[in-house]
């Protein structure tokens, strides 16, 4: 079995260094080397936006239809959740949230919700397909439904856009053979070695190569979203919805050396899974209202310390409604959560500062090298904070 992918997935905690092997760690780099992302020229940046423009229909819409695709089985939980909460703030475009058939998808590796959809309702609806498909990273990259659907709306015109470890779901189906394409750092191997007539463009957090786009680690989705954006309404619309994130910088830039599978990422997710007595459930309350965006940033970050996992918990069992009617069910009825373990509330916060504070609230509590397995495992655009690590 692959060494990489059994560390990520944490199966076999109790044996896992056994089967790594000292000589393997020891073969791993010890640190990403420091860099800084190449700009991006202005012709690049002008021509992906081109690339995103909603497509041309015979009988245009009023507005572009978006729906993001999840398998009810495992989908990521910021890539699903992410570009749904970006794009409903902005009012540019019809968005839902589907799943593969009914019932709750469930979220890795936090939060379970309801789907707007499954995509036989979709179809019905909409028999002429949406403009955009957005494909969340999933725990299978050979959904059967999946693979058809996104192909059926592909050959209708939709732009697919691949998110994170999504590229996977995408290439599995056919769609980025011959093509440029980028994903999370950690699957880039697996992806090339299976598709190998993709072309892999480094330095970039996102890509556009004829109908399809991928983007890198799970935090690309927001520069993702805002891309889109521009490219539905303009610069000055995906501007103000930037100022309302709290993001400085949505351009493609992106400095691929820093992510790397490193001897710190791995010792340090070996050393958290063994130490299961240290493992903690961190309550997060769902209130009506709550930001979708930063729900997922704080449950998604906080659940991949292997140090901890992140609890939704309510006073109800029912749905809880967020700010833009996505519907999550708690895993815990629950008036309260012990206070050493509750995580605090998001409240008001702008998502890219939620996500900004994530990595120094981690290092407070479990120290500088996860914060660090964390932020790799986001591909944290944000490489002051990890140099800022590496150096205390």
């Amino acid at each position: 079995m692959n060494k990489r992918l059994l560390l990520w997935s944490g199966l076999g905690a109790a044996t896992l260094p056994v089967m790594i092997g000292a000589a393997w760690i020891l073969s791993l780099p010890p640190a990403p080397p420091a860099g800084a992302a190449p700009p991006i020229a202005q012709e690049e940046a002008d021509a992906t936006i081109a690339a995103l423009k909603p497509p041309k229909r015979q009988r245009p819409r009023p507005r572009p239809l978006i729906a993001i695709i999840g398998a009810n089985e495992g989908t990521e939980t910021t890539d699903y959740l992410m570009p749904y909460g970006i794009l409903r703030r902005a009012d540019v475009a019809d968005v839902s949230v589907l799943g593969t058939k009914t019932g709750l998808v469930t979220l890795y590796p936090a939060l379970a919700v309801e789907p707007q959809a499954t995509v036989a309702d979709f179809d019905a609806r909409h028999p002429e397909g949406a403009d955009y498909v957005i494909v969340p990273a999933m725990r299978r990259d050979d959904d059967p439904v999946v693979l058809h659907w996104i192909r059926r709306q592909a050959t209708k015109g939709a732009i697919i856009v691949g998110v994170c470890a999504g590229a996977k779901v995408v290439a599995s189906a056919g769609l980025l053979d011959g093509k440029r394409a980028t994903t999370h750092w950690y699957y880039l191997e697996e992806l090339r070695h299976k598709h190998p007539t993709i072309q892999y463009v480094a330095d970039r957090r996102l890509v556009v190569d004829r109908g399809v786009a991928t983007t890198t680690g799970i935090t690309a989705s927001m520069p993702m979203s805002l891309t889109l954006i521009e490219a539905i309404a303009g610069r000055d619309k995906a501007e103000a919805i930037a100022r309302d994130l709290g993001v400085r910088d949505w351009s493609a830039r992106h400095d691929s050396d820093a992510f790397q599978f490193t001897r710190p990422f791995a010792l340090t997710a070996i050393g958290n899974t063994i130490a299961f007595w240290n493992w903690e459930r961190l309550g997060i309350e769902l209130r009506p209202g709550l930001d979708e965006v930063s729900l997922a940033l704080v449950a998604d970050a906080w659940s991949r310390t292997y140090r901890s996992r992140a609890v939704t918990f309510a006073d109800t069992s029912s749905a809880i409604e967020t700010r833009n009617g996505i519907r999550i069910f708690p895993d815990r009825i629950a008036t309260s959560w012990p206070a050493g373990q509750l995580l605090p509330t998001i409240g008001d916060h702008l998502p890219a500062h939620v996500l900004d504070q994530i990595p120094h609230a981690i290092m407070a509590r479990y120290g500088r090298d996860t914060a660090n397995l964390v932020a790799m495992q986001l591909e944290y655009q944000e490489q002051r904070v990890l140099r800022r690590f590496e150096d205390r």
